[in-house]
């Protein structure tokens, strides 16, 4: 039986309340590749779900923790013992799931990434390479490493796809994964966001009316943040909306985020006096 196609966008009941349309042209806003996002996802966590084949065929799912290689490979140590060891020497093709840790009630609101390609034994200064990054990211692969049942394996990444949350998703290839690199402020995004909702309510609805194009905005909430800009959710009588609003220029280090945050904020009120 073949597959019915892929949708290209939901079928949307009747009545339901779609987003509401900016008023104003908003301001282009620049955001993370699916490549960055991923990288920089992966950069933020040590465990996964590993996805593998099991003798007759069927998937098989397993909790796993792994390290990263300079070109976000990840690296596992994996015991024959368990079914997902067994799996993996026999058929090599393999993927990862790896969620971003939960900000928000709702899981599915957050990012998360899948990984797809075949695992290898690495050889060489690789093998060097993969074995320092299980030692980095799991406190008991020093003892492990050394049981005759445990091997190292990198799985070389075919396949990427990124997921933000609700409508927001893309692929990337194997090559734009490997060379892209973790967003560097991604370290001072939490607290980032905690202090512009505290503190700053009145630039967020700013940046909201003034260069997200949204006017009727009464209020603005930083849901995320990154080197490229500000994710905001807007509150107008229409409904709510998810906007982005972007940097000038994107931040280059850990603490960029307020320097570049300050510089939208003026932009903001500059487009407010006309």
């Amino acid at each position: 039986m073949n597959a019915p196609p892929a949708p290209t966008d939901h079928v949307v009941p009747d009545g339901f309340d779609p987003v509401p349309p900016p008023l104003t042209p908003p301001v282009p806003s620049p955001r993370p590749t699916p490549a960055e996002a991923a990288r920089t996802l992966l950069a933020q966590t040590r465990t996964a779900a590993l996805a593998s084949l099991s003798e007759d065929g069927t998937p098989w799912a397993s909790l796993v923790m792994f390290g990263l290689l300079d070109d976000g490979t990840p690296a596992l140590l994996v015991s024959t013992l368990a079914e997902h060891g067994r799996n993996l020497v026999r058929d090599p093709r393999a993927s990862l799931m790896v969620a971003a840790p939960q900000a928000s009630p709702d899981p599915l609101a957050s990012g998360r990434v899948t990984l797809s390609g075949r695992v290898e034994r690495p050889t060489g200064a690789r093998e060097g390479e993969a074995h320092a990054a299980c030692l980095a990211a799991m406190a008991s692969a020093k003892v492990f490493a050394e049981f005759g049942d445990v091997s190292l394996w990198t799985l070389e990444v075919e396949r990427v796809r990124w997921v933000g949350g609700y409508g927001t998703m893309g692929s990337a290839s194997a090559d734009d994964y490997r060379t892209a690199q973790p967003d560097p402020t991604a370290s001072s995004a939490a607290h980032a966001v905690q202090h512009l909702n505290e503190d700053h309510a009145d630039a967020l609805l700013l940046m909201a009316q003034q260069l997200g194009g949204y006017p009727d905005a009464s209020r603005a909430q930083c849901t995320s943040i990154d080197r490229h800009g500000i994710d905001l959710a807007v509150f107008t009588p229409r409904g709510v909306a998810p906007i982005r609003v972007g940097y000038a220029e994107p931040a280059t280090a850990a603490d960029g985020l307020r320097a570049a945050t300050v510089e939208l904020t003026r932009r903001a009120r500059e487009a407010a006096a006309g």
